[in-house]
């Protein structure tokens, strides 16, 4: 229950002001006291109904109110304590008193005196005026005349509704008499002998049975009367209600969206088909017809299904909705036409945009007022959202209908339709988003990109990266580093998708332009080196002197010398976060291709029917839901699935796909905790064999690896076949008949894996005549070869001509579960084969497991064949592990951060990773490069925090508005926006933590990044409002808009709506002086800042520019809240079945992305402590009542 009534200070304040100005009476009284019976002198102002009085005639605020409406005021004599014994009491007899009564209870009158006798009769008059009593005694006459008239009304209607039944009844009985009189006229002779015998009715009789009726139908009334009214405050009613509210909600959202499409057929469908059918044609009839599938047939039906609609309402308030729902079902169908075409019409649009004349055509369509500013991209898009508007409309409608409601069971039925289709549509949805990320990046490239336009090419990430120039051999030119400018000169910005990696340089008018030479890199063809060779000094030179921040890529494309690209990262984050990304779709690449390639049953079998012959990977099951996208690795995406199975997905050693990686690693604290994460990894290191599939194959159809696959031009294939003495276990190093590696660093690529065309026939053919050359020997020299070929990269301190000696004197320590001819070579020993194959524990693995269960090569040893088995695995199982920790430790670095004992767990593991004995070299650089990152205390030193900042001494002239430029401004309020923005966390973009009772404690940097917001716009309005005068607000304002346009071209979004609010606000909106002073320039540069970041269409022209710009970018944070407040609100966690809602994850990790992208992209802008100073300085901010009352004060209101 409410206990104080709200006062509206402001409001009373302006009365008061007008009291003081146009009040009907105005003067000093005294007032006498209720608690000390005191009088008091006071300045008394009254105004219309309400007097007011002040503590003197030029005090501003009011010492108190009453509202005089309904009360009485009259004279009363002088107190009786007053004698005229002295000067005081006689002064005090000659005082005039009246007293107001006041109508309301508990109030106490009010006595007031003066010293003028006709001052007294003048307040007093204008009190009874204002009190109002005249009227209110005239309307209490005219509602008793009212009620009287009333009552005759009522009364003559009684009086002639019961004329009105008299005649009525009378009539009746004369028709009745009258049929009567006919029957006894036709019936006289029968009736005649009983007619003697029946008497007529008593009069009393019928009167009383008249009076029985009467009552009768007056009860019946009466009850159903009180029947309505009960159901009226029924919840049952209440359901309804809102239900049809419902209903009339979606008749208006489909009256929009039908306007929609008939805006897109009408305005752009139909002119472009006659400009098809012109003399000179911009575009074909297939491209329109590619473009605009169905677009026609569905605004059709959703014309007929509005009508419908329309129809339902004129029958309220019954509304019947389930039929007009079974029309539209099997419809619907054409959705799903269009939006698997969707993402083609969209590739056909960007092609024929290409056109000249067709892109000048279709600007003047978009210029049509009908579409309101938007583009043909807008309302291609409409329909693909419609689908999920209905399921939402029909949950809604559900929510509201009871159980016994006879549409319930139709409604659940359209329901589940819907649903079903939306769950297609999901998928190609998300598709489309993935090719419309690819045009957008591909229109900003001068040249354009063909690859870009491949499907399968999904967008990993973007940013700027600085590229080191180099010479032969992928050396570091000395020379050329002292007077390069790396910031200038070597800026790149960079893109990486799946499969291929950009590098783009920025021209002056922003447009990005591919390398001539280097710019599209084919991943298959890269070789990652994240961490420069010890013992090289050029290596060694540029680690220091770029703080190991660089990585180099070793591309050895087919039809070209090889070279060397070397890049250079902002941060050791950024650099953790590129080469983490990069590697993990190199390996995608190359283990999905290994798989294509030695897979084979009579003739080629692909990936998808090795994917089809393991059920678990695409079949529904009681614990999993598959979706039909494919992932990076052409595996189903996961929609539904137990937490045990996405552990399982997460170490299945034959593929890792990043997007699942990614979207796993942002989202298991909703469903799992880290330290099942670590168990489960742990486990899998200890136990690899857990994580092999079970398979099942029939005797007739068995795989076996193929000894004779055929040259791939793009990946290779692995030479199975080809055997050599001298890499059996028993020969012996001979440099005559194969010369030692070369001392530079061996890239791992398949590729190069391939004996010559002369010598590969020969080789297959002594392969099957002798049975003693089985598969695991070929798997045992490949593995070695690759061993023996990173040791040798890895240290060189050992020289190069040490002689041959035994390999068990060199083996580490034996280990129980690895025999002796399978242990590594140690560094000392030089290979004996030139070759350049190398294959990754991973690749082995899916060798091994090709023809696992499938049977064995005549003359294989059952023992030898599993002793190679459990190596090949136990390797694929360690690379597994410190894949998924090199994610999670160099783009999570939270995790570790909060919770010491998962440090220590990692730790732990990793060092128990390093005792192996048969740890490969590469897998123990890897070790080491993840416990070297993990124990890092303080990787985010070099970046400016927001804490730093505040807490840095004054400066000793602190700078003021008038003396700081544009620029400064806008760049350093650039900086201090992405400062806070970079400084929030991803977890507290989880489980809507900012909405909640306890936020600051949940979420406290985003409630400091909105009371950031709130500061700075804050700062900006009361900046304007400390000048008196009209010009100098004026021009205030011109600077502030100059400083948002600095800031949208600084991509600073945030600040813009900064700024754009403050001047929005009510304080500075009605200052019409000031704003008819500033420019049109400046007005209609403020239209454009306001409609870049309006919120209209769920922020589409702030999404549209945060879509073509490269970071690094400030995008505005509640964008991504509202995104993320949808996304939480209408989709569960888990399904009714206890399943992790994985699709609902997989969205949520998009847009963490999203946002880690532009967190991690920093800015290179130099801190100016003058300026933060001055923005940070909240001394010099004035609260929102405070501002409207100097707004009121520089302009006051219009008189009406």
């Amino acid at each position: 229950m409410q206990k104080s009534v709200r006062y509206n200070e402001g409001h009373a304040l302006y009365l008061a002001l007008l009291a003081r100005k146009e009040g009907t009476k105005r003067g000093y009284l005294s007032k006498k006291t209720a608690e000390t019976n005191r009088w008091h002198e006071k300045w008394f102002a009254l105004y219309q109904n309400v007097l007011f009085y002040f503590e003197g005639e030029q005090s501003a605020r009011p010492a108190g109110m009453y509202m005089l409406e309904g009360c009485n005021c009259e004279r009363v004599p002088a107190p009786k304590g007053c004698a005229a014994g002295s000067a005081k009491d006689a002064a005090l007899d000659k005082q005039h008193y009246f007293t107001v009564l006041f109508g309301h209870e508990g109030q106490k009158p009010l006595e007031l005196r003066c010293e003028d006798e006709v001052d007294g009769d003048e307040w007093v008059e204008a009190i009874h005026q204002a009190s109002y009593s005249d009227i209110l005694i005239e309307r209490e006459v005219l509602m008793q005349k009212y009620i009287h008239l009333v009552q005759i009304v009522e009364t003559e209607k009684i009086a002639a509704n019961q004329l009105r039944h008299q005649l009525e009844d009378q009539d009746t009985e004369i028709e009745r008499l009258k049929s009567e009189i006919i029957a006894l006229n036709k019936t006289k002779e029968k009736m005649r002998p009983y007619q003697g015998n029946q008497e007529d009715e008593d009069p009393d009789i019928k009167k009383i049975k008249k009076v029985q009726s009467f009552m009768r139908g007056w009860l019946c009334r009466r009850k159903w009367k009180t029947i309505v009214q009960d159901y009226i405050c029924s919840p049952h009613a209440e359901s309804m209600r809102k239900r049809n509210q419902i209903v009339f909600n979606m008749v208006e959202a489909e009256s929009e969206y039908v306007h929609q499409l008939y805006v897109l057929v009408n305005c752009f469908l139909r002119p472009l088909r006659m400009a098809a059918s012109s003399k000179k044609p911009p575009i074909s009839h297939d491209d329109v017809s590619s473009i605009f599938l169905n677009s026609e047939t569905i605004m059709f039906l959703h014309e007929i299904f509005h009508q419908g609609l329309k129809a339902r309402i004129a029958n309220w308030p019954t509304l019947i909705l389930a039929d007009l729902f079974d029309i539209l079902l099997p419809m619907l169908n054409i959705y799903q036409e269009f939006v698997r075409n969707h993402q083609y019409s969209l590739q056909v649009l960007a092609n024929c945009k290409q056109n000249r004349d067709f892109d000048k055509l279709l600007k003047q369509y978009e210029a049509n007022p009908a579409c309101e500013g938007r583009m043909l991209e807008t309302f291609l898009t409409y329909p693909m959202f419609q689908i999920p508007r209905y399921i939402i409309t029909l949950h809604e409608l559900l929510a509201h209908t009871p159980h016994e409601h006879v549409e319930r069971k139709s409604l659940e039925f359209a329901k589940s339709k819907l649903e079903e289709l939306s769950r297609v549509m999901h998928d190609e949805v998300s598709d489309t988003e993935n090719i419309r990320k690819n045009l957008a990046i591909e229109r900003t490239i001068v040249e354009g990109c063909d690859i870009l336009l491949d499907t399968s090419q999904t967008f990993i990430r973007q940013g700027s990266l600085i590229q080191v120039p180099s010479v032969e051999r992928g050396k570091l030119s000395k020379v050329r580093l002292g007077s390069l400018s790396l910031k200038k000169e070597g800026e790149r910005q960079c893109f990486l998708f799946t499969k291929h990696f950009l590098i783009c340089t920025r021209s002056s008018g922003g447009k990005l332009h591919l390398l001539k030479t280097g710019g599209v890199l084919s991943l298959i063809e890269c070789t990652l080196i994240e961490e420069t060779d010890a013992s090289d000094d050029d290596s060694k030179g540029s680690g220091q002197v770029f703080g190991h921040l660089d990585f180099k890529l070793i591309v050895e494309p087919t039809d070209a010398p090889p070279f060397t690209v070397v890049l250079l990262a902002p941060s050791r984050q950024e650099k953790a976060a590129w080469t983490s990304d990069i590697s993990q779709c190199i390996d995608n690449i190359r283990c999905n291709g290994l798989m294509t390639i030695v897979f084979e049953e009579n003739s080629k079998v692909t990936v998808p029917h090795m994917i089809k012959s393991d059920a678990r990977l695409h079949r529904d099951d009681i614990d999993i839901c598959f979706s039909k996208t494919l992932n990076s690795c052409k595996v189903p995406q996961i929609r539904y699935a137990s937490v045990e199975r996405l552990l399982e997905r997460l170490t299945d050693l034959r593929f890792l796909s990043i997007d699942f990686l990614n979207t796993f690693l942002h989202t298991y604290r909703i469903f799992t905790t880290a330290a099942v994460v670590l168990e489960k990894l742990s486990d899998i290191y200890r136990r690899p064999f857990t994580s092999i599939p079970v398979r099942t194959s029939s005797p007739a159809r068995t795989r076996k690896l193929s000894l004779t696959s055929p040259l791939n031009s793009r990946i290779g294939a692995l030479d199975l076949s080809a055997s050599s003495v001298a890499s059996s276990p028993t020969s012996n190093y001979s440099p005559a008949t194969s010369p030692p590696p070369t001392g530079s660093k061996v890239p791992l690529d398949l590729s190069k894996g391939l004996s010559s065309p002369e010598q590969s026939p020969g080789s297959i053919e002594d392969s099957l005549e002798n049975p003693r050359v089985d598969l695991c020997n070929k798997l045992r020299r490949s593995i070695r070869r690759a061993a023996v070929l990173e040791s040798v990269s890895v240290d060189r301190t050992i020289p190069e001509s040490t002689s041959v000696v035994d390999t068990t004197e060199l083996s580490p320590c034996r280990s129980p579960s690895t025999p002796r001819h399978l242990r590594y070579r140690q560094p000392g020993v030089q290979a004996a084969d030139n070759s350049h194959c190398s294959v990754s524990p991973a690749s082995a693995f899916a060798i091994a497991t090709a023809a696992a269960g499938h049977g064995s090569p005549p003359g294989f040893n059952n023992s030898e064949r599993m002793c190679d088995k459990e190596f090949i695995i136990r390797r694929a199982a360690t690379n597994r592990v410190l894949n998924v920790l090199r994610h999670w430790v160099s783009k999570h670095s939270q995790d570790f951060e909060l919770n010491n004992e998962l440090k220590m767990n990692v730790l732990n593991l990793l060092e128990e990773v390093l005792r192996d004995p048969d740890l490969l070299p590469q897998e123990r650089k890897a070790t080491a490069n993840i416990l070297r990152t993990l124990s890092q205390d303080d990787q985010d030193d070099t970046h400016l925090k927001i804490e730093d900042i505040i807490q840095m001494p004054d400066c000793p002239k602190p700078e003021c508005f008038e003396t700081l430029s544009a620029m400064e401004l806008a760049e350093q309020i650039t900086l201090l926006d992405h400062v806070v923005f970079r400084s929030i966390p991803y977890e507290e973009f989880l489980g809507q933590g900012w909405m909640k009772v306890d936020k600051n404690e949940r979420t406290p940097y985003i409630m400091k990044t909105s009371q950031h917001f709130n500061d700075m716009s804050n700062l900006v309005a009361s900046q304007i409002m400390n000048y008196a005068d009209v010009s100098s607000r004026a021009n205030s304002i011109e600077k502030w808009v100059a400083v948002a346009d600095i800031c949208r071209c600084l991509h600073n979004y945030n600040g813009v709506l900064e700024i754009t609010s403050a001047l929005n606000r009510s304080a500075i909106y009605r200052l019409k002086k000031t704003w008819g002073k500033v420019s049109k320039q400046t007005k209609a540069l403020m239209d454009k800042l306001q409609k870049t970041v309006s919120s209209e269409g769920r922020f589409k022209n702030l999404r549209e520019m945060l879509k073509n710009c490269n970071p690094p970018a400030v995008p505005y944070l509640g964008m991504y809240l509202t995104d993320l407040a949808f996304i939480e609100e209408g989709t569960p966690n888990f399904t009714e079945e206890g399943l992790v809602n994985f699709s609902k994850m997989r969205m949520i990790s998009h847009i963490i992305r999203e946002i880690r992208q532009f967190q991690q992209t920093s800015y290179r802008i130099e801190h100016q402590q003058k300026v933060t100073h001055y923005l940070l300085d909240k001394t010099l901010i004035i609260d929102e009542d405070t501002l409207y009352e100097l707004s009121l004060k520089i302009e006051p209101r219009l008189p009406a």
